[in-house]
């Protein structure tokens, strides 16, 4: 089975995710998908045999939209997702102004944002379409989420800052099976 294969099945059985994912769908955001932790954490648990575990620091909602770039938006956004679930979790960020945080060019889309996360393993986005089919955005690929190897993305250029990271996650820890290359 491929990895997108895989991926929208494991997907399509967590319950809470998918009710995550409409809810996020409500929001009727341009590009707009769940990523990051929440989808890699669920995808290392499933690997390493364990039980459904919420070990996310934040719920990433991602979104391109050019036309209202104000960070009170999403601060908004977030408040009223916080509010209807109860979990203060929640994270907005548009990514047509997120390039001004990370002091590179314009992003041209989400998907094109993602590829300057700081790992090739969180840079993955999904949501639903309109007749709930699991939408992917990975713009490295799958390979290193299924492989489990945590690597820095190639278009993430601070080394000192992925070092960090990856020290403070203690994600080894977490999920003994992982590789992590350091930079």
């Amino acid at each position: 089975m491929l990895h997108e294969d895989k991926l929208i099945q494991a997907i399509t059985e967590h319950e809470k995710l998918m009710h995550d994912l409409r809810r996020v769908r409500s929001l009727d955001l341009p590009q707009c998908c769940i990523g990051a932790g929440y989808i890699r954490n669920y995808i290392w648990d499933t690997i390493h045999g364990y039980s459904l575990r919420e070990l996310h620091s934040d719920i990433d909602v991602v979104y391109y939209d050019t036309e209202d770039k104000r960070q009170e938006r999403d601060l908004l956004l977030e408040q009223r997702l916080r509010e209807e679930t109860g979990n203060s979790k929640w994270s907005v960020k548009n990514q047509a102004r997120m390039h001004l945080r990370n002091g590179n060019e314009p992003y041209q889309s989400t998907e094109d944002a993602l590829r300057y996360w700081p790992e090739i393993a969180t840079a993955i986005g999904v949501r639903l379409d309109e007749q709930d089919q699991v939408g992917i955005c990975a713009p490295h690929g799958l390979e290193d989420l299924y492989a489990l190897i945590v690597r820095q993305s190639p278009f993430f250029s601070d080394a000192d800052y992925y070092n960090q990271r990856i020290e403070k996650k203690c994600w080894q820890q977490q999920w003994p099976k992982l590789t992590i290359i350091r930079s």
